[in-house]
C-alpha cells in the first residue's frame, strides 16, 4: 500500500501543478483583460493558483523522495485547506438558504424582494461603497439598454422570461403599475398608489433605470445566491476529492516513515 500511495501521490500533486499553472495564468488574464468589476473575482483567481501549486509541489516531492518532513508540510497544509473550503461551503449553503422570487400576473418573470434575503447579503449590498461599484458594472454590462434589441414589439417583452437582474435593475416594480411602451420605455406621468420608493426612483435614462432600487439590489442577490450555490456544490465535491487524497497522502507519509527508520 505504502508504494502505491507514494505513486498515486506523486502523479496527482504533478497533474495538480499543471492545473495550477493554468488557473494561475487564466487569473492574470482577467486581472489584465478585464475592467475593476473583475479585479477581486481575478486575484481569488491568482491566490487560489498559486496556493494549489505550492502544495501541490511539496506532496509531488515528498512523494518522490518519499520524505516524510515534506510530507508532513503537505499533509498540514492539505488539512488546512479542506478546513477552510468546508468552512466556506457551509457559510455558503447558509446565506443561500434565504431568498425566494414573487410571482406576477401577466408576466413569466418574477420579482425579488430585499428583505427576503439574508443579512449578510443585505450588508453587502446596502454598502453605499459596493453598491456604487455593483451598479457601475450594471450600466457597463448594458444589459437594460439590449432588452429593446432582444424584444421589438411590447407583447414580444410582456412574454419574455427576464434574468433576476433584468427584472430587478431595468424595470420598476409592478406594483408601481407605470405602463410600459416599450422594453425600455415606460409612461412615468402614470401616479402610483404604492409606497414602494422604488417607484420613485426609476427613470427612463439609461444609466439610472432602476439602479438605486431596492429591487435591483435583490435582483443582484438572487444572483449571488445562484452562484453561491454552484460554488458550494463545487466546493463540496473538492472536499470530498481531497480528503480522499488527504487520506492517500497520510498512507504515504507513513511509508516514507518506514522507510527512514530502516536506514
Amino acid at each position: 500500500m505504502g508504494s502505491v500511495s507514494n505513486f498515486v501521490i506523486r502523479w496527482i500533486n504533478f497533474l495538480t501543478m499543471i492545473l495550477a499553472v493554468g488557473v494561475f495564468g487564466f487569473g492574470v488574464w482577467m486581472g489584465a483583460n478585464h475592467d475593476g468589476c473583475r479585479k477581486s473575482v481575478a486575484l481569488h483567481i491568482i491566490v487560489l493558483g498559486a496556493l494549489i501549486f505550492v502544495v501541490s509541489v511539496f506532496g509531488f516531492l515528498g512523494a518522490w523522495k518519499s520524505n516524510p518532513f515534506l510530507l508532513w508540510i503537505y499533509l498540514i497544509m492539505l488539512f488546512f485547506i479542506l478546513v477552510a473550503i468546508l468552512m466556506l461551503t457551509v457559510l455558503a449553503f447558509i446565506v443561500t438558504n434565504n431568498g425566494s422570487a414573487h410571482s406576477v400576473n401577466g408576466l413569466r418573470y418574477k420579482e425579488y424582494q430585499l428583505q427576503d434575503y439574508h443579512s449578510w447579503f443585505l450588508k453587502q449590498l446596502n454598502s453605499s461603497h459596493n453598491w456604487e461599484r455593483l451598479k457601475s458594472c450594471l450600466v457597463k454590462e448594458a444589459d437594460c439598454d439590449n432588452l429593446s434589441k432582444r424584444y421589438k414589439t411590447l407583447k414580444q417583452y410582456k412574454s419574455a422570461k427576464l434574468s433576476p437582474i433584468e427584472a430587478g435593475c431595468c424595470r420598476p416594480p409592478s406594483e408601481c403599475g407605470y405602463p410600459a411602451r416599450n422594453a425600455s420605455y415606460y409612461d412615468l406621468s402614470f401616479h402610483p398608489t404604492s409606497s414602494n420608493k422604488d417607484c420613485k426612483l426609476y427613470k427612463n435614462k439609461r444609466d439610472i433605470k432602476c439602479y438605486n432600487c431596492d429591487s435591483c439590489k435583490a435582483g443582484v442577490a438572487q444572483y449571488m445566491k445562484t452562484e453561491w450555490r454552484v460554488v458550494a456544490i463545487f466546493n463540496l465535491i473538492l472536499f470530498i476529492v481531497l480528503s480522499m487524497i488527504y487520506f492517500v497522502g497520510c498512507c504515504a507519509r507513513r511509508n516514507a516513515a518506514r522507510n527512514c527508520s530502516k536506514v
